[in-house]
């Protein structure tokens, strides 16, 4: 009861004992074991009388099967197992979207690297040896690797049953066919980019006693994951359990399969527990990448600058299998004027099948290839209109209310000019054109290639829209499961998901949900597995939307039952009730209880799901949809760059963002996200590209695939402001992916600005700017 002699505690004041809530920044549980090198990770697991698996893969983009000698292989000391397609239990067929990737092939092999047999065996060099003794009779044909002729040309090889096309979107509004004052165009073509995880595939398969399997691994999405497997391996989905592992990094590369029907293969032929860990060489063949794309566009705009028509053409290389090659579509031609009012539009995309390496899903999906090609754009006119490039995208930017191309209006702020005001206020880095110059602080110094001459400076712009969750119909939700007790005199509460943390820090968000909304201080995480409802995939920025919904959700049940049974004791409205700091608080009277006295020693637990609103899929002749995405997000960038002329090398400088995030659950880990999407965002810009030639992977490591370190990544002022969504949990953006996005064109746009060539390649290399290629 109240302490009558002392005012009642308020839930503000009781709100001051507890931490780490909704705004605040925690510090991450894994955080710590990261950085000292103490986290354990999927391919640190172990198990007694444990075998190694190891994939056989074809060196081939696209041959015929004509037969595969085992015996060998089989015959060799220490091997436990050599399978083959024959060896598929259920259905040798999978895949996210559409259903085309066989397990292990059958009599084709589509690209480089697709996975032909199996082997177990006691060590993983034994394993590796193996492999070089199954013997693949193959009759090599022409691959198919140009996207945009496998669009229009019927003479190529049908690589699927249904042709080369995966998928085909218009979109139509207005009168495509206007006329403008000033019209610019070009051809603007992306490189493949990977996602270059540093923590291989990897994952431990254990048999179990009811004749299914146990997973332990690390992936994006655990349900969809069992259901794929479960379907190869013929068994009902309760007998194929999957719990997350430490994930060393994702960014979309885990989304699709890569050894989970292979090793529970072979841990159930075996019957003994087996562990796969890609090498990074594989790894680079394992998983889908980024899709490259050649875009066609023209912008026709009035002499003062206002948007009249956009027509666009792009092709989306989709490599041998769909994977996400449908929504990569769908967001490219539904994002493909950008963040700007454009009244008549025709946008058409094609996703292809290709002999070239499947591509999938990665940061910032269909959504990075579109933008490059239009804030390209943007940039080009405003040089033709002779006007300031962020003016011109004030002048025609979207707002609340807003039509985008697709029909859909805008239901919440878009506060597309605010951010690029913020950035141009922003100070300027200084020139450092003194003596003595520090080389290091040059494009190229660290390694003495310079000392000044010919470095010129450059700025860019880029303002970009992105798509939040799933779109086009797809119902998107999540499940939690909220248990809330008292342990050894303290209430606290347990939340379990199936949502994959893969470094975004959505343990602590769940953590920081359950105390604002319970008022506790202990929160644990259970392990994340497929004993609790789906949650959908760790991509499309959507989890903290989702997931964290899920939670409050949750939340909110636990926490009306507990009213219930305080009401019934005390007598108290329910209405009028909230928890603080471990305390029942009344409106009215103050402090009622303790929490741990209430709960005694019977908990309350509820699951709920959460589903966002209703999406609807694009026409498919005109592309309209009165909502094709269930939220936006919007983000800005400004990069300062030094550009060697003579050399080709560029340094950027700085690279500011400034971000529309609705409300910053944890204002350190937003920060964080866009640190690390500019980062990715950059290196797409000046040096990451899967260098692929007829078929075949160049450059399958780390050292001939090069990644931005922490010399070329610059000083980063990031303005986070929230303009929240009404329809979301605490109006939540998704934050991750809408750096990476705008970052890559700003930069872009800043070499331009330097060199003042007319560069449609990204990312750009030396050869670019000192003209020996286009």
């Amino acid at each position: 009861m109240t302490d009558q002699t002392s005012p009642a505690r308020t839930p503000q004041d009781l709100n001051e004992l507890i931490t780490g809530g909704i705004g605040d920044s925690p510090l991450r549980p894994d955080g710590t074991l990261k950085v000292r090198g103490e986290y354990a990770y999927s391919s640190d697991l172990w198990a007694e009388d444990m075998l190694w698996g190891a994939t056989l893969r074809s060196p081939h983009p696209y041959a015929r099967i004509k037969a595969i000698d085992i015996g060998p292989a089989l015959r060799h000391p220490g091997v436990y197992a050599v399978l083959t397609h024959e060896d598929v239990p259920g259905e040798n067929i999978y895949g996210l979207k559409v259903a085309d990737t066989p397990a292990l092939a059958e009599d084709v092999v589509r690209y480089k690297g697709e996975p032909v047999a199996l082997v177990a065996a006691d060590h993983p060099e034994t394993a590796r040896r193996a492999l070089k003794k199954i013997a693949v009779d193959y009759e090599v044909l022409e691959p198919v690797t140009d996207p945009e002729r496998a669009a229009h040309d019927d003479t190529l090889p049908r690589l699927h049953p249904g042709g080369n096309v995966v998928r085909y979107q218009p979109i139509v509004q207005g009168d495509p066919e206007a006329e403008a004052d000033v019209v610019v165009s070009d051809v603007y073509t992306l490189g493949m980019q990977d996602q270059a995880f540093l923590g291989p595939e990897s994952g431990l398969a254990i048999p179990a006693e009811d004749g299914g399997v146990d997973l332990f691994l690390a992936t994006q999405w655990l349900h969809v994951d069992q259901r794929q497997t479960a379907r190869a391996l013929g068994l009902p989905v309760e007998k194929v359990r999957f719990t997350m592992s430490g994930v060393g990094g994702a960014f979309g590369g885990r989304e699709d399969l890569s050894m989970q029907i292979h090793c529970c293969m072979l841990a159930l032929h075996t019957g003994r527990p087996v562990k796969m860990v890609y090498s990074r060489d594989e790894s680079f063949y394992g998983h889908v990448h980024r899709h490259p794309a050649k875009m066609y566009y023209e912008h026709g705009a009035t002499k003062d600058g206002k948007l009249v028509y956009v027509k666009a053409r792009m092709y989306f290389d989709g490599g041998a299998y769909a994977s996400k090659t449908p929504v990569v579509v769908s967001n490219a031609t539904s994002l493909g004027t950008g963040p700007y009012v454009v009244p008549n539009v025709r946008i058409e995309g094609w996703g292809l099948y290709t002999n070239n390496p499947p591509c999938g899903a990665m940061r910032g999906l269909g959504a990075v290839q579109p933008a490059y090609a239009y804030e390209s754009q943007m940039d080009k006119l405003a040089k033709a209109l002779d006007m300031d490039p962020v003016r011109l995208r004030q002048l025609n930017a979207v707002e609340e209310g807003s039509a985008l191309h697709t029909g859909q209006v805008l239901d919440s702020p878009a506060p597309v000019a605010e951010l690029l005001e913020r950035l141009k206020q922003l100070p300027m880095p200084p020139e450092n054109r003194t003596a003595p110059v520090d080389v290091r602080e040059l494009p190229g110094g660290t390694s003495n290639t310079t000392h000044g001459e010919g470095v010129v400076r450059g700025v860019g712009y880029s303002v970009i829209i992105k798509n939040i969750s799933y779109a086009e119909g797809a119902d998107d939700y999540s499940t939690a499961r909220v248990r809330l007790e008292a342990i050894g005199g303290e209430p606290v509460a347990m939340v379990h998901t199936a949502a994959a943390e893969v470094g975004q820090g959505l343990v602590t968000v769940q953590q920081q949900i359950a105390r604002s909304e319970l008022g506790v201080e202990r929160v644990n995480i259970h392990p994340n597995d497929t004993n609790v409802g789906d949650a959908g995939s760790s991509s499309a920025s959507r989890q903290t939307y989702i997931t964290g919904g899920a939670v409050k959700t949750a939340c909110e049940a636990v926490r009306a039952r507990l009213f219930d049974r305080v009401a019934a004791r005390f007598g108290e409205d329910p209405a009028d009730l909230s928890l603080s700091g471990g305390k029942v608080v009344s409106r009215s009277t103050g402090v009622l209880a303790d929490l741990v006295d209430v709960l005694g020693e019977e908990a309350i637990e509820e699951t709920r799901e959460y589903h966002h609103l209703r999406t609807y899929e694009m026409d498919p002749e005109t592309g309209q949809s009165r909502r094709v995405h269930v939220q936006h997000a919007y983000s800005a960038h400004r990069a300062v760059v030094d550009v060697d002329s003579e050399l080709g090398l560029v340094r950027v400088v700085q690279l500011d963002c400034a971000q529309d995030v609705g409300k910053a659950v944890n204002p350190d880990a937003v920060v964080g996200q866009i640190h690390g999407g500019s980062t990715q965002g950059l290196g797409l810009a000046v040096m990451e590209e899967i260098q692929v030639k007829d078929g075949h992977i160049r450059n399958p490591s780390f050292t001939d695939y090069l990644i931005p370190t922490i010399m070329d990544t610059p000083p980063m002022t990031v303005d986070v402001i929230e303009r929240g969504d009404p329809n979301a949990p605490y109006g939540v953006r998704g934050v991750g992916e809408p750096p990476t996005i705008s970052a890559t064109p700003a930069v872009v746009n800043a070499i331009r600005d330097a060199t003042g060539l007319d560069l449609t390649h990204t990312p750009v290399a030396p050869e670019h700017i000192c003209g020996i290629r286009p």
